[in-house]
């Protein structure tokens, strides 16, 4: 009852080292006026977890910043508009989130928005890189499969790339994954977890079902729906909002709850695991998403692809192609910049 009841306390509050019920983590959105942004600045805000909150975007943002300050919540909010507030907005920032761009509308895939988007992150990325390089960067922009490349190589520009801290926030597979999961079998959703790995884009999203938690077993005919259903679930959202956009409060949701995993590692919580899109070793893509062991400093170990059935193993080998060229197509991009 009282302040106790107040549903935020439902995220999971670590006592850090300190002995403190809280970080003080300052955290900026870039994009907090658009679709993702304003629901995922909304969760941030409602989170004991973030001591500051810093709002950038083209436009709407004072607005924004203004109507979040007044919940009653610790997060000092603050609001900047416009390329010239930018690097202000980043001035020592322990994470940063960028879900800016443009969205998807019917009959267009994620890639179909990179000319847009590929522009949009590496600008962001560059003044990333002049102002808090050491921040943990968490992109949501799509194509997520191209983007990641694009941030890495403006970083290595500047020389203040760290694997470790570059992150392609691909959650709301998982969410979907174990929301879908929980619905044929019956199931708390919050207690079902499915490993999803790969990337963030139709046939590269491979949902791992043979690794869930609880074990979960399908015929042949409904896994393969299922994957199906996971893989083009944004799709599915896109089609449902008919040219409204695509999916922005689930989204955010999973935006925010990557950002508190990453958070809750920073302040010393141990065996915070999250899969993530991310410079890799695990197969023969330079980029690839698998379950992270979350630290201090980012990625503390990369806990890999694990056992895979047959059928995991042959969407594994089918989106090889795919993402290669896509993270080509990121890191030339960078190349040709002026």
């Amino acid at each position: 009852s009282g302040s106790g009841s107040k549903w935020f306390m439902a995220y999971k509050i670590q006592k850090s080292f300190s002995g403190e019920w809280f970080n003080n983590a300052k955290v900026a959105v870039l994009g907090a006026s658009g679709g993702i942004g304003q629901p995922l600045s909304l969760l941030l805000k409602n989170s004991p977890l973030v001591g500051e909150l810093s709002l950038f975007d083209i436009a709407h943002t004072p607005g924004v910043a203004a109507d979040l300050s007044h919940i009653e919540t610790r997060a000092h909010v603050t609001g900047y508009m416009g390329p010239d507030q930018l690097n202000a907005a980043l001035k020592g920032c322990d994470v940063v989130v960028i879900p800016a761009g443009v969205p998807r509308k019917p009959g267009m895939t994620r890639d179909d928005l990179f000319n847009t988007n590929a522009t949009i992150v590496a600008t962001l990325a560059d003044a990333v890189a002049r102002n808090c390089p050491e921040a943990m960067i968490c992109i949501i922009a799509n194509p997520v499969n191209s983007t990641i490349p694009i941030t890495s190589e403006v970083m290595k520009k500047y020389g203040v790339y760290n694997p470790n801290r570059v992150f392609g926030v691909t959650t709301l597979d998982i969410v979907r994954a174990n929301a879908f999961v929980a619905e044929l079998k019956g199931l708390d959703p919050a207690r079902v977890n499915v490993p999803v790995i790969g990337g963030h884009a139709g046939k590269t999203i491979i949902p791992l079902i043979s690794q869930a938690t609880p074990k979960v077993e399908f015929p042949a005919d409904q896994l393969s729906a299922l994957t199906a259903r996971i893989q083009d679930a944004g799709t599915e959202v896109v089609k449902a909002k008919a040219g409204a956009g695509s999916a922005t409060l689930s989204m955010a949701y999973a935006g925010a709850r990557f950002t508190f995993s990453v958070l809750d590692a920073m302040n010393g919580k141990e065996g915070v695991v999250e899969c993530a899109y991310v410079r890799s070793e695990e197969t023969e893509c330079k980029y690839f998403s698998t379950p992270l062991l979350l630290g201090k400093h980012g990625i503390e170990k990369n806990l890999g692809l694990g056992k895979l059935s047959a059928f995991e193993e042959n969407l594994v080998a089918d989106a090889i192609g795919e993402l290669k060229g896509s993270i080509k197509k990121g890191e030339d991009f960078v190349a040709n910049m002026k």
